[in-house]
Formats: C-alpha cells, sequence, structure tokens
C-alpha cells in the first residue's frame, strides 16, 4: 500500500478519534485517573476508635448491670448519669388488641 493509501484509512480514524475525545471532554473528565487509596493509618486510627467506644459501652453497661443487681430488681430508683429511673418488677400490661373486622369478599356479578 502507498503513503496516499494509509492516509485514506489512518486519518479519517484519528480524526474521528479526536472528535470523539473533544465532545467526550465535555460530559467525562479524559485526565489520568488518580489511585489516591486511603493510607492504613487511617483504618488503624478509626478502629482503635471504634474499641475505645466499644470499651466505653461495656463499662456502661456494666454500671448499669451492677445497679440492677443492687436495686435486686425491687420498685426503686437507680441513677445513669445525671437521670433517676424508677424501676418495677412487672412489666406494664401490653396494649389491647385492636378489633378486627370480619374480611369481605367482593364476587363477580
Amino acid at each position: 500500500m502507498t503513503v496516499p493509501g494509509v492516509l485514506k484509512r489512518v486519518l479519517p480514524f484519528f480524526l474521528t478519534f479526536a472528535a470523539g475525545l473533544f465532545i467526550a471532554s465535555f460530559f467525562v473528565s479524559i485526565s489520568s485517573p488518580s489511585f489516591n487509596f486511603p493510607r492504613k493509618n487511617n483504618r488503624h486510627r478509626e478502629e482503635r476508635q471504634l474499641r475505645i467506644e466499644n470499651d466505653g459501652l461495656q463499662r456502661e453497661n456494666a454500671d448499669l448491670r451492677r445497679q440492677l443487681e443492687e436495686a435486686g430488681l425491687k420498685t426503686g430508683s437507680f441513677t445513669v448519669g445525671s437521670e433517676v429511673f424508677e424501676a418495677d418488677n412487672a412489666p406494664p400490661p401490653p396494649p389491647p388488641a385492636p378489633a378486627k373486622r370480619p374480611h369481605r369478599v367482593l364476587l363477580d356479578r
């Protein structure tokens, strides 16, 4: 194949490709992608923070259990932080169930 024959076949491809990139640049960033993965330090810091929070919640649960055991699950009060709660042995009765209406079946006439 001669040089003009190659240009006739290759040049339209490159012109079409350039036009496609130009049009696509309005909608999508054509720059090379950035692979900014979060560092492992951030993950370790987050895990450490979650461990600290979990330990605090476990301590709070232990304190609440101890307060309930001290109260002997009798009627009385116990405190959580600055709030005072009343404890009863029996839970309140459940609300009554709503009355059910009979199901009507519609028949085709």
